[in-house]
């Protein structure tokens, strides 16, 4: 791994280097050399570079990687959505030449997105219906989803909201309507949690990110913060020390990443999430399963056993929502219970997720859990351990008196 201190020069050796906060790794320098020859290592780390040099056409993707007929159809199609859309830093972690490679699969476009299977929709969790207002979603009792930002810095291929990114026409998120959401939020007392979201709210700029902490922070009634994103994971360089100063100041605030692939833990992605642990923001992981990617128990535990080494809780592994033209990306329901049926017991308690389907049409996130509880008998409750082996628990209660 490349260090960067105060007294290290540009390739030229003309200036001296600003220190950074985010190290280079070996992969990542490689890269800038071979594909932004003329990038310093301080452009690298300016997560304002990395979104101006973002990878959205074919043209230049296939510069980087050898495209396959699959991929290529795609530029047939009018409309990409979401638009092809990959930060420099994430473009270096893709295989040039395995089209099959986990990260690969989840950010190039395929035909098969565009093979919509009946029960797919743009809005498969209903949330639509859900929004009094243009920027909330509010489908529990006590919490709300902000939607303030309709960009992503990388465009995930089976995003649940696909249909708000880049649609400035339906979802113009400005301060306008952001307005209108903190008005909502303050209007009504029984909301105590706000998760922020989007888009990826970690795209606005500090002062914008700032102004709307402080304003939500103004609401006597609102207890807690959170923002959902995939930026630590996808612009590293975003977590600036001016960004972490901004967060400390409006704790208690959490933090949803969403991981897909151990492939996504490295130097870079390491160092920035102890930063945010350090400046005092837990961190929970949102893993969504998919076909071919992370659908085996020895890849998901070498994902959630790294997340915790670096700080980040495992929290959600999500059934793939029923986005149009995600059928490809989609498991059997059973998948996702073998692999928690994988974890459990054989790694930390900490490191076991709750696998969760959000149910269509709005009806929320419901657990699932394998069939650990057997029933009851003449000696109690019945329970299959992490081994398979049965066990009973007396609770005092007889068959008769549960009968009556």
């Amino acid at each position: 791994m490349e260090q960067i201190s105060e007294s290290a020069s540009d390739e030229a050796g003309l200036k001296p280097l600003p220190k950074l906060t985010v190290p280079i790794s070996e992969r990542a320098h490689r890269f800038r050399k071979c594909y932004f020859p003329h990038a310093t290592q301080a452009d690298w780390n300016d997560w304002h570079w990395q979104i101006k040099h973002s990878i959205d056409s074919f043209e230049r993707l296939g510069e980087i990687i050898k495209l396959t007929e699959n991929e290529l159809s795609v530029q047939n199609y009018l409309k990409i959505t979401p638009p092809l859309k990959i930060t420099p830093y994430y473009a270096s972690l893709l295989d040039p030449d395995d089209p099959l490679q986990p990260i690969r699969r989840s950010v190039v476009p395929v035909k098969p997105e565009y093979n919509y299977s009946p029960f797919e929709a743009d809005d498969p969790l209903g949330e639509e219906k859900h929004r009094p207002v243009r920027a909330i979603v509010h489908r529990y009792p006590d919490r709300v989803l902000f939607l303030v930002s309709n960009w992503c810095s990388v465009s995930c291929r089976y995003c649940t909201r696909s249909r708000v990114i880049g649609n400035n026409k339906r979802y113009k998120l400005d301060l306008a309507v952001w307005e209108e959401g903190l008005a909502y939020i303050k209007a009504n007392p029984n909301i105590r949690d706000v998760v922020i979201s989007g888009g990826d709210p970690l795209t606005l700029p500090d002062l914008k990110l700032d102004w709307l902490l402080s304003r939500l922070r103004l609401i006597p009634h609102l207890e807690i913060v959170r923002i959902g994103t995939k930026i630590p994971v996808v612009l590293p360089q975003r977590i600036t020390p001016s960004l972490l100063r901004i967060l400390k100041r409006y704790h208690p605030l959490y933090m949803s990443i969403h991981f897909t692939h151990p492939d996504e833990l490295t130097p870079e992605v390491s160092h920035v999430c102890k930063a945010l642990a350090d400046a005092g923001v837990p961190l929970g992981s949102q893993t969504v399963l998919l076909k071919d990617i992370n659908d085996n128990v020895d890849t998901m535990r070498h994902l959630m056993q790294g997340l915790l080494k670096i700080r980040v809780r495992p929290y959600y592994l999500y059934q793939c929502d029923q986005i149009l033209g995600s059928s490809h990306f989609r498991t059997p329901v059973a998948k996702g219970l073998e692999i928690i049926e994988g974890l459990r017991g054989f790694t930390s308690g900490y490191a076991v997720p709750t696998f969760v389907i959000d149910a269509p049409g709005g009806g929320g996130k419901v657990p699932l859990i394998p069939d650990y509880y057997q029933g009851r008998d003449e000696n109690g409750v019945v329970l299959k351990n992490f081994q398979g082996l049965t066990y009973h628990y007396n609770d005092g209660l007889t068959l008769k008196e549960i009968a009556r």
